[in-house]
């Protein structure tokens, strides 16, 4: 019988859940951690939808990350469903990232702010309170995580991190940017040393556990958000319907665009389909990226009015229609 080797170093395996307001910047610190594209990222709010988990492995230590939904006052089914996906995705992590968009925050505070700085505000603050009474329940904090430094003054940030630290919500404070990767090694090294001992959840060459279709489906939703303006990007969704395996190794991937008017379908399709072909083409390259073979997208538009008070839809999504 052979001896367990005692010498052979301890795994350790963590599962931490990013939670902010939107565009917080929370799929880009994901994304950027884990070293691949896991999750959808725009400049506009409300891209993530549904959590998203991307792993990260660095030597023996695995952090399963938790890319949640923006948290913000929901108005609509889907906004609730949005919400109650975020808080869902705190439950079961052994940590809590808030990452707070620093700049705004700051602007808010005594600068000038925007009406999106306001409403970042708003949300921040009620993502402190409660996980105030998530530390004073559980006799712990979370992790306050300053993003977008590099665009703010030290003073300013300084003015920041006080006030919020002072809520009682928060056992550490970290300040980053995530779209550089400045100050995510000191991150990763606190979210490694806490990280528990035991194996690993996930293969060591997985970068994200969301089915291969769901994530097709968000890369293009990516391409519309970036392509479309106003209120098109916010009402339509994505479905992947079918996914045909080829000899050759590649795949034929069709897909539908719901809207939910006649109108925003002319704009999704644009003059002589012009701007479907266009979200069709910057699709499917990111998908050859991110898949790494050749693939053959098909989109299709159609109008589906009240989609979002479907069952159906929220089911594709992986969100709670009662939310």
């Amino acid at each position: 019988m052979t001896e367990p080797d005692s010498a052979a170093p301890a795994t350790r395996c963590g599962v931490v859940a990013v939670i902010g307001a939107p565009n917080a910047g929370k799929s880009t610190l994901v994304n950027r951690l884990v070293g691949a594209k896991v999750s959808a990222v725009t400049h506009k709010i409300q891209t993530t939808r549904f959590a998203v988990r991307g792993v990260a492995v660095r030597g023996g230590v695995q952090i399963v990350l938790v890319d949640t939904p923006g948290v913000f006052e929901p108005k609509r089914r889907l906004d609730r469903a949005m919400v109650r996906s975020a808080w869902d995705g705190t439950g079961d992590a052994d940590a809590v990232i808030h990452l707070v968009d620093a700049p705004a925050h700051a602007r808010a505070l005594g600068g000038t702010p925007t009406a999106s700085d306001r409403r970042t505000f708003e949300d921040v603050g009620r993502i402190t309170e409660r996980l105030r009474r998530r530390a004073l329940g559980e006799g712990g904090g979370s992790i306050l995580v300053l993003n977008k430094i590099d665009a703010m003054a030290r003073d300013r940030l300084l003015e920041v991190t006080r006030t919020l630290h002072e809520s009682g919500a928060y056992r550490d404070v970290f300040m980053i940017s995530a779209e550089t990767g400045d100050g995510l090694d000191d991150l990763w090294a606190m979210l490694a040393g806490r990280a528990p001992e035991g194996p690993w959840l996930y293969p060591a060459d997985q970068t994200a556990d969301a089915p291969v279709r769901l994530l097709a489906a968000e890369l293009t939703r990516e391409k519309l958000m970036l392509r479309l303006h106003e209120e098109v990007p916010y009402e339509a969704t994505v479905e992947t319907d079918g996914w045909e395996e080829r000899r050759d190794g590649s795949v034929r991937i069709d897909q539908t665009i719901y809207v939910a008017r006649d109108s925003q379908k002319v704009i999704a399709l644009g003059k002589g389909g012009a701007t479907l072909k266009a979200i069709g083409q910057s699709a499917r390259q990111e998908m050859e990226r991110e898949f790494d073979r050749r693939v053959h997208l098909f989109l299709h538009v159609k109008v589906r009015e009240g989609w979002q008070d479907e069952r159906a839809r929220f089911s594709a999504l992986g969100l709670d229609f009662d939310a």
